[in-house]
């Protein structure tokens, strides 16, 4: 599935340098600070899916035809696969908290840019840049593990990891509801003040993590080359991943346009089978 996070790890070409540790190393992280990692995890990775239950009622609204309308997960995850590549691996560069909130404020923004689109052309843009900001999650989980100690490390990331999949399932439940009861532009809006709340509790308490090397931003990319082709494991996971994320992302796709025009059952409906 494409929402467990992916980042790049240093190979020959960067050149590590010798940072300081940030206040919190060695340290367990406190309860409240873990709870706001995970709940930042959560909802940006929940950014990726409001669409998929709401699908039905942005093609009646935005006078989409049903063909069109899957334009919009579709760029959704293409979004989101070109941020894997294209800015996950800034976390190895700079200092990953100024990465967090710098994403925190742009995803917010797409989630406004979303609500308010006046026509399917400016939501379809709107959609491919939430994908490519919606790679928070891919910044926050590897925060964790960095401000972990080791004997700590697979509990702490387990427990973010839970909030990112929770984002991931409840965004679908809390979507059609929302779109049902309210209409599908307060999804994000609402979405986005979940957002700014979390965005302000981050900037207050998240520590700085210092960069884990010194290298261009073309030396980052190269890594990943050199990371491809070093490591088997790698490209049998990344492989899989991505077929798994193709088949998730089709049937969600398609799911609630068909719940819609053959049963007649609304948003609410299609965001439950999200439960199951």
């Amino acid at each position: 599935m494409s929402t467990l996070p992916l980042t790049s790890t240093p190979t020959l070409t960067p050149t590590p340098i010798p940072a300081a540790s940030p206040p919190e190393a060695g340290t367990t992280p406190s309860a409240p600070l873990i709870v706001l990692l995970a709940a930042s995890a959560g909802l940006g990775a929940a950014s990726l899916y409001y669409s998929q239950p709401i699908l039905a009622p942005l093609a009646e609204d935005l006078h989409a035809s049903t063909g069109g309308i899957g334009a919009v997960p579709m760029l959704t995850q293409l979004g989101y696969a070109a941020g894997i590549l294209l800015l996950t691996p800034l976390g190895d560069r700079f200092d990953r908290r100024r990465v967090i909130l710098t994403k925190f404020v742009l995803l917010i923004a797409t989630l406004l840019m979303s609500g308010f689109a006046p026509g399917f052309a400016p939501f379809l843009v709107a959609s491919a840049l939430l994908g490519l900001t919606a790679t928070l999650a891919q910044d926050v989980v590897p925060m964790a593990a960095a401000l972990s100690p080791a004997e700590h490390r697979g509990r702490i990331v387990g427990q973010v990891m839970t909030g990112l999949l929770l984002g991931i399932l409840l965004s679908r439940v809390m979507s059609g509801v929302i779109a049902d009861l309210l209409g599908w532009r307060w999804v994000y809006g609402l979405a986005a003040l979940a957002l700014t709340v979390a965005g302000l509790a981050s900037w207050r308490w998240l520590p700085s993590s210092p960069p884990a090397m010194r290298t261009t931003y073309g030396g980052l990319l190269r890594s990943l080359g050199g990371l491809w082709r070093a490591w088997p494991t790698l490209r049998r996971a990344a492989i899989a991943q991505a077929l798994l994320a193709v088949a998730f992302s089709a049937f969600w796709s398609t799911l609630a346009v068909m719940l819609h025009a053959r049963f007649g059952l609304g948003s609410a409906v299609s965001g439950a089978f999200g439960l199951a």
